[in-house]
């Protein structure tokens, strides 16, 4: 079986790092954004996060469909600049931070898993992306 490439998503935040990276990382917000679209909800997070600390995020079709754990264990973890994370299956991601006093990019390079077509996977991620993207700029964050 031939080795995946690894994929990417991007955005850019109109919001300091300071505010991105907590976002990004506290629970009660995690809840909040950590959705593909509005069919689906995220309804419980734990994250501890530090070197070989873990984090698992419930992700539910809001219809009782399907749903799954996504969680896995922290590998690399600097403040307000990259974390990094092995899931079960092994597969890795990396997402780094970065600042320029008013936005914040956020790209994230992940394994895809092979069940699922790559292109697939890389919407979804990017969707969630933008869900991140548009709780942080809210008026309600």
């Amino acid at each position: 079986m031939a080795t995946q490439t690894k994929m990417k998503v991007e955005a850019k935040v109109n919001a300091p790092v300071e505010k991105v990276w907590q976002a990004w990382n506290t629970p009660t917000d995690i809840m909040k954004w950590n959705t593909p679209d509005p069919s689906w909800h995220c309804p419980s997070s734990e994250n501890d996060l530090r070197l070989n600390g873990s984090f698992k995020n419930r992700m539910e079709a809001k219809d009782g469909s399907f749903g799954f754990d996504f969680e896995g264990v922290y590998s690399e973890v600097d403040l307000h600049k990259k974390i990094a994370y092995s899931m079960a299956d092994g597969r890795a991601v990396v997402t780094v931070f970065e600042n320029d006093g008013v936005h914040t990019s956020i790209t994230t390079h992940f394994d895809p898993e092979t069940e699922n077509d790559p292109e697939f996977q890389r919407q979804g991620w990017q969707a969630i992306l933008d869900s991140f993207v548009r709780y942080v700029t809210s008026e309600n964050h």
